[in-house]
């Protein structure tokens, strides 16, 4: 038994101080780190972080001060794009201050490292808003084989702007370590999204003392290293939720303050405190009521409107029309909403809180709602903050199925369409008046329908002409619109046959593309060379104009949740004539296949009467979410089905 103990210790020993030697002193370097040729747990990566460390702790006034650490291992010609760096941080007010800050490169010359340091006139410092800036630089003399590094201080007197740390990112991590110190003054919520284990994961409690004599103050901190290891990078996976969603990291939230002396205090822990500090902000609440100029002409007009859905229209597309969104996406305003009107640009959120104010006015019972789009990542209503969201909408709500989320930022967007990056998470109402702040999950409950109609002859010599008809609603309406009108029709031909080049589209006429009430109709002319075919045998697909070609999964293994946006339906149908003197020989047999848990359905029907082939595809998916342990049944799945999508026709001559 004591030899087993002490292999366990030395075991511990060896792991522990292997670990350690992850984190080195700012400059000192591993000959073999720069030796180094690939990632040794992700070969194809084109860089690594060798080591990142965060230390968070309190300084003697209880501001918040992070110590950061980074170093990264340039392993290809690709990985230099890690060489340029911006470090976002809240300027206004002092809220956070940087200093310390040190960068270097260091290349192997001779056998030996050489050090070039960032110089202090390359680095900048960018106004983002009102309340953020960025340091901004690049390292000197990378290369293929470089290490760079750098280091920083940022101290902040908010005890709410505790930073999540991730341990994981866009390359791999081979060490990630976190390490707080936290007073018993302060208590703070921790949310975890982990799927690895932590090579380290360390509690103590240590004892601390400031001042001296009469005035010392003694007390307890709680200290915890948290620490990863071997962490691959996180692939982009099709239909994947936020990367934020998904990253390998640890939260904190500031509940509960306990100073020595005084009463317990505690913080935004709820959407009603959470809502009521966003009221009382001379950012948000206080521009609710501000007027704008012309205000009254754009409100006499909607007062002569009949219905509220017109009301709303015409609101909407007058702010649409009118504002300039700057590609700032942050739930407060920067220069406020008159000044933003003024100026005709402005972030996303005095856009929409222009939209909430004209739509108020106007006599419709509107609410300003704040959101977190889908690279922000979904709002956790467990754990109530305003940092989980970053933009502003208008919110009016008709009845318990049917809500309109109103968001100008965008020249494609339609007023009676929930945008597409906030479906699938929560939002926050903002119902001043009442005094109530609920969350408000954004779902859009009806199916989106896409139906392509083909009407086709094939000639004898192998190729197909007809006409072809695709109705567009919703989110394809949006994105057939955007890309007609940005970059014109050569390029929504080349959509639309899938960069086929034996696809031709001779003609093409839009339909009600400026009614945000219809579909938008394309109607098109074309004729496809059939190259396969010989003179005794024609082969064709009829999955046409459906933009179902190609299976999204073919990966064998799926580390993130699939999330669909939306429950959709594709109505694909189509009749070909046949040539004179050819009879179908292989015709796809009518089939039905349905996903065990009916998430997904798809259906063929195929046949031949009078030299006409007919054939109808309806694939549906009646599920937003689809989990990834259940990604092996359906990867099967979406392989029968493009098997059978793609299934050719063959004719052959009699």
């Amino acid at each position: 038994m004591k030899k087993f103990n002490l292999f366990v210790f030395a075991l511990f020993w060896f792991f522990q101080s292997n670990a350690q030697k992850e984190i080195q002193s700012f400059g000192k370097v591993d000959i073999a780190d720069l030796e180094m040729k690939e990632c040794s747990f992700e070969k194809d990566a084109n860089a690594m972080v060798l080591f990142e460390e965060n230390d968070i702790y309190f300084d003697q006034n209880f501001d918040m001060t992070i110590e950061v650490h980074k170093r990264i291992k340039i392993l290809n010609e690709k990985g230099k794009d890690e060489a340029s760096v911006r470090l976002i941080y809240y300027s206004g007010g002092d809220l956070e201050k940087m200093m310390g800050f040190q960068a270097q490169t260091i290349n192997l010359v001779n056998g030996k490292p050489e050090i070039i340091k960032v110089e202090k006139k390359t680095i900048f410092t960018e106004v983002v808003d009102k309340n953020r800036s960025s340091l901004v630089f690049s390292f000197p003399a990378v290369q293929a084989g470089s290490i760079i590094e750098y280091k920083y201080k940022m101290v902040t007197w908010s005890l709410s702007n505790f930073p999540t740390f991730y341990f994981q990112g866009n390359i791999p991590v081979r060490y990630s370590q976190i390490t707080t110190t936290i007073p018993e003054y302060l208590y703070y919520k921790t949310h975890t999204l982990t799927t690895k284990s932590y090579i380290k994961n360390i509690h103590k409690q240590e004892s601390r003392s400031l001042g001296s004599g009469a005035d010392v103050l003694m007390f307890i901190e709680d200290k915890d290293i948290r620490a990863m290891a071997n962490v691959p990078s996180l692939v982009n996976e099709p239909f994947m939720t936020s990367r934020k969603d998904n990253l390998e990291s640890v939260d904190f939230q500031l509940v509960t303050v306990r100073p020595p002396r005084g009463f317990v205090k505690t913080l935004n822990d709820t959407w009603l405190k959470v809502g009521e500090t966003l009221v009382d902000d001379e950012d948000f609440g206080r521009q609710l009521k501000r007027k704008i100029s012309g205000e009254d002409a754009i409100l006499a007009k909607a007062k002569t409107m009949n219905t509220k859905a017109e009301k709303i229209a015409y609101i909407f597309n007058e702010v649409r029309n009118s504002m300039k969104w700057n590609g700032y996406d942050v739930y407060y305003t920067n220069d406020g909403t008159s000044k933003a009107w003024e100026k005709k640009t402005g972030n996303s959120t005095e856009v929409n809180l222009i939209l909430y104010h004209l739509l108020k006015e106007a006599g419709l019972d509107a609410y300003p709602m704040v959101v977190s789009t889908r690279d922000n990542g979904k709002v956790n209503v467990v754990y109530p903050g305003i940092r989980q969201f970053n933009r502003t909408i208008a919110y009016i709500p008709v009845d318990s199925t049917y809500s309109y989320y109103l968001d100008a930022t965008d020249k494609y967007q339609l007023w009676n369409e929930i945008p597409e990056d906030l479906l699938n998470t929560n939002g926050l109402i903002i119902d001043k008046y009442n005094k109530t702040y609920t969350t408000q999950f954004i779902q859009r409950l009806a199916p989106v329908r896409r139906v392509s109609y083909v009407n086709a002859e094939i000639k004898p010599e192998g190729k197909i002409v007809g006409t072809a008809i695709i109705n567009a609603i919703c989110y394809d309406k949006m994105k057939y619109t955007k890309l007609f009108k940005r970059d014109g029709e050569d390029k929504m031909k080349e959509f639309l046959t899938d960069k086929d080049n034996n696809l031709k589209i001779s003609s093409l006429k839009l339909e009600n593309i400026d009614v945000d009430t219809l579909p938008l109709t394309q109607k098109l002319d074309f004729s496809m060379d059939l190259t396969e075919s010989d003179g005794d045998y024609i082969y064709f697909n009829a999955n046409m104009f459906s933009g179902l070609k190609n299976n999204p999964f073919l990966s064998e293994n799926r580390l993130t949740d699939i999330d669909m946006n939306y429950k959709g339906m594709y109505l694909i149908s189509g009749t070909y004539k046949i040539p004179k003197g050819f009879k179908a020989e292989v015709l796809p047999k009518n089939i039905s296949m349905v996903m065990p848990d009916q998430s997904l359905s798809f259906k063929r029907v195929a046949q031949e009467q009078d030299g006409i082939i007919s054939v109808r595809y309806t694939v549906d998916c009646k599920k937003t979410i689809l989990f990834k342990e259940d990604y092996e049944t359906i990867r099967e799945f979406y392989k029968k089905l493009y098997d059978m999508l793609n299934e050719k026709i063959v004719l052959k001559k009699s």
